[in-house]
């Protein structure tokens, strides 16, 4: 979003998602419920991980101790100053890797684990991060993820509802994405999803969430043929 576009009110938009908005999330996403399910996601992270979306650091905390390294990528440098004490409270060294998730400069099969919470609703090519993470990962390794998005099709209206919102909320909420179909999003991009589905407390077009982990299908030397 250009950071000089201004509302009617003449209040710069850029200076809200680039100081604002990454403050706001902080407080929003470190509450006792989301951290309890950032511990969820973090079980079975080891070795080396990358984690898309690292924000300001929250899930520092909930690292396992067979973490050995983190690669952060995130385009939010606030968030990188806000992450500065976490950091320097945990025993994972961190580095940085880039800004943009659809492009991360990280060599192939070079991450043991991934990690990615609340990202994948915000990315523009969501698919091209998606396919980066997979790209990244060794023979084995796995994506462990929580998001939310589309509530599912019991809920046909909250859906109806997330649609005719999702261009406000992309608005005010840094292109943030009301209705992405995660479980396709991650399939259709090479993943196999092991998930369940929960809804949170809270507004219904933000409460359907999917948590669990992703493995890399591995097409066989046959099927490639075929």
């Amino acid at each position: 979003m250009p950071t000089n576009k201004k509302d009617e009110r003449g209040v710069s938009l850029g200076v809200y998602v680039d100081q604002v908005l990454p403050r706001l999330i902080d407080k929003a996403l470190a509450s006792a419920e989301m951290m309890k399910l950032r511990g969820r996601v973090a079980e079975g992270l080891h070795g080396r991980v990358l984690e898309i979306g690292f924000g300001s650091g929250l899930n520092m905390g909930v690292l396992p101790a067979e973490v050995t390294q983190l690669l952060a990528v995130d385009p939010a440098v606030v968030g990188q100053k806000l992450a500065a004490d976490r950091i320097a409270a945990s025993s994972v060294p961190v580095e940085f890797v880039g800004l943009n998730g659809e492009r991360i400069e990280v060599g192939d099969a070079s991450c043991d684990s991934a990690l990615c919470t609340w990202t994948l609703c915000t990315i523009p090519d969501a698919g091209s991060a998606v396919r980066e993470v997979k790209r990244i990962l060794k023979p084995g390794g796995v994506l462990h993820f929580v998001e939310h998005g589309l509530a599912p099709d019991t809920a046909a209206s909250t859906q109806r509802w997330q649609h005719r919102l999702n261009p406000v909320q992309k608005k005010l909420f840094g292109g943030c994405n009301l209705d992405r179909d995660m479980q396709m999003l991650l399939e259709v991009n090479g993943f196999e999803v092991e998930a369940e589905q929960l809804h949170l407390d809270g507004p219904g077009i933000l409460g359907w969430h999917l948590l669990g982990t992703a493995r890399p299908v591995v097409r066989s030397t046959a099927d490639v043929a075929g």
